[in-house]
């Protein structure tokens, strides 16, 4: 199947199902071929998301970037002050 740019955003869905059941989904743009849609043959393992805070401690900010609640908040209320 050759479809356009323009119909494969609106098909979409059906597109990702007839490439899944075997058919050549071909994208074309202007009349001309520019990209295949193909199944993924195996899903990738991907490690556990780990929390935010744990990435955190393994990933510490640098020094001149950490900042406390009270910082972060009057730096914001300056820079709204001087929009006025």
């Amino acid at each position: 199947m050759k479809i356009n740019i323009l119909e494969a955003r609106n098909q979409l869905s059906k597109l990702i199902q007839s490439a899944l059941d075997g058919e050549e989904v071909v994208i074309a743009n202007r009349g001309n071929p520019v990209v295949r849609l193909v199944p993924v043959q195996e899903a990738e393992a991907k490690e556990p998301v780990q929390s935010f805070s744990e990435w955190l401690s393994e990933n510490p900010l640098p020094e001149h970037l950490r900042a406390t609640a009270a910082e972060i908040d009057r730096s914001i209320d300056e820079q709204r002050d001087s929009w006025e």
